[in-house]
């Protein structure tokens, strides 16, 4: 398995795995983003065929992770489902599945914008946000600065970063180590945003730290390499 890389934050230990979810061992807590279930059925509504596999191979990465740190919680920061019809056209082997993780593991899932709405059939909560401990967990960063340390999704954050003479693009974790932490999306079918983007660089107006998605760790980088990347891959 990878190997997690810690991050003290809000005098709490997280630990940020490669997969793009963390483990909270004090609450023994596994927090995943934008898991974006069902985005191959709902784009073959609109004619576009892709693999429709994506729950699947998303839950069988949960199951994973579930095993590896014994978590006896998972929380979903929102865009769980593609759409708001993402959980009715959930495959009836992924829904047994769910359900049968839903009896050992307590599953809290926070609203987001692509599923305002969750059907009472999901096992555990649903709730448009959740606090406990130092931390808030919502879908959406807000701005201003929060109550307490902020741990949200959505911008499905990636950063370009040079590697020997070339660069390469990844998603990652960004966070100032204070106030907020932005989860990449763990989702098969996701794209991202990169974090040189105005919509995600405005919350970090003092900088930031990216912790890059490597296939068995995490690279970390200041913010600023990151824009400078981005800024010499761009076209002129």
């Amino acid at each position: 398995m990878s190997a997690a890389a810690p991050l003290h934050i809000g005098g709490e230990r997280l630990m940020l795995d490669p997969s793009g979810a963390i483990f909270w061992p004090s609450r023994s807590l596994l927090i995943l983003a934008d898991l974006h279930l069902e985005k191959g059925s709902a784009a073959a509504t609109r004619g576009r065929l892709l693999p429709p596999y994506d729950s699947r191979v998303t839950l069988d990465r949960i199951t994973q992770l579930l095993r590896h740190y014994s978590a006896k919680a998972v929380l979903a920061l929102g865009d769980s489902f593609h759409d708001a019809e993402g959980a009715a056209r959930l495959p009836e082997a992924d829904r047994a599945r769910l359900a049968g993780l839903g009896t050992r593991t307590e599953f809290i899932w926070v609203l987001g914008n692509h599923d305002p709405v969750l059907p009472d059939t999901l096992p555990g909560r649903v709730l448009p946000e959740w606090a406990e401990g130092p931390f808030l967990f919502r879908h959406a960063a807000e701005p201003g600065t929060p109550a307490g340390v902020e741990l949200s999704g959505h911008y499905h954050p990636k950063a370009t970063v040079p590697v020997r003479g070339a660069t390469i693009t990844r998603p990652c974790f960004l966070t100032d180590g204070h106030r907020r932490l932005i989860l990449p999306a763990f989702g098969t079918y996701t794209g991202g945003l990169d974090v040189a983007e105005p919509a995600v660089a405005r919350f970090f107006p003092r900088g930031a730290r990216i912790f890059l998605l490597g296939q068995d760790r995490l690279f970390h980088f200041h913010i600023a390499r990151a824009r400078a990347a981005a800024a010499a891959a761009a076209p002129a």
